[in-house]
């Protein structure tokens, strides 16, 4: 650990709807300059809420507010609460050693204790970490490896077995496109029930 780095917390509490279905694990918000709202997800040059609007509502602009760089941060928990999707992050303390919001300089001081964060929502038997650091540092204390994208593995330590889906990461950084992003979130979604199945 390099000692003369600040240590951040996490700037916000898990956001943990009581019906939540799915949990959703980022790695850490990004520094504070980044943010567009008090809230996950908060650049508003990440495709998260890009993502989610385009799946649900067919149009990626839906939560942003019209004519400014701002998320519609009400209308964002409204539909977290309505879908039963809760928000949280691997880490609870980090560094940042190039002082940037990349995953690659992050290091991490603190994991997140994700039993006790699923022991606040009972109904969730599915996490999805949005991208590798998040995956490995869920993973690590299980010594699972984690798994290709879009595909899952089974922690039964935690609550007699939870699903772990490894997504890709909704960074602008991520090469591919918004909408192949959004066909694994779909197929996520669909797999959990927040989307049902067409016939």
């Amino acid at each position: 650990m390099n000692s003369s780095l600040d240590i951040e917390r996490h700037p916000w509490e898990p956001f943990l709807p009581q019906n939540a279905k799915l949990l959703i694990l980022g790695s850490f918000p990004p520094p504070r300059t980044r943010w567009s709202m008090d809230f996950y997800y908060p650049n508003i040059t990440n495709d998260f809420w890009k993502m989610i609007g385009l799946i649900f509502f067919n149009d990626d602009k839906h939560f942003i507010i019209k004519e400014s760089k701002q998320f519609d941060q009400p209308a964002i928990k409204l539909f977290l609460e309505e879908r039963g999707i809760a928000l949280y992050d691997a880490a609870t303390a980090i560094q940042r050693e190039k002082g940037n919001a990349s995953d690659l300089h992050l290091r991490i001081i603190e994991a997140t204790d994700i039993p006790s964060l699923l022991s606040k929502i009972p109904q969730c038997r599915t996490i999805a970490v949005t991208g590798e650091k998040s995956a490995q540092t869920v993973l690590a204390p299980y010594k699972i490896a984690a798994p290709a994208i879009g595909k899952s593995v089974e922690i039964s330590q935690i609550n007699n077995g939870i699903r772990l889906f490894r997504m890709p990461s909704t960074s602008r950084a991520y090469p591919i496109a918004l909408d192949k992003k959004a066909a694994y979130y779909r197929e996520l979604f669909t797999e959990v029930g927040i989307i049902h199945k067409r016939v």
